[in-house]
């Protein structure tokens, strides 16, 4: 079984929703915002950068209420083509989750994971 799956599975058997990214797509940043949107479902707003990124990633109203987990299997494939550009996502994505976690300034119905199984 595949990490991604796995960790799936376990978000699934807990109550949560799980959202896999491909990290196969994960080439570079945009790609990356790109692959996270569509995981997410994110709305045609979204205006691909950083900042909107965590916009999204911190608001989630179009989910239904529970917890999300973003699960990015293949992470590493980003890390070792454009260090860069990871570190930024993968902050945004640090970011997100600990403003939507249970002290976090956004907590609503809706909680972020991030799970980086790889």
């Amino acid at each position: 079984m595949s990490a991604g799956k796995e960790a799936a599975d376990k978000a699934f058997a807990r109550g949560a929703y799980p959202h896999l990214l491909d990290g196969a797509r994960t080439v570079d940043k945009d790609s990356t915002l790109d692959a996270i949107a569509e995981a997410l479902s994110f709305p045609d707003y979204f205006g691909k950068n950083l900042d909107a990124l965590y916009d999204c990633l911190t608001d989630l109203s179009w989910l239904p209420p529970g917890e999300h987990v973003l699960i990015w299997a293949g992470s590493s494939g980003l890390r070792e083509r454009d260090p860069k550009a990871y570190l930024a996502v993968r902050s945004v994505l640090s970011d997100a989750q600990r403003a939507l976690g249970p002290s976090g300034d956004r907590t609503d119905s809706r909680r972020l994971t991030v799970v980086l199984p790889d």
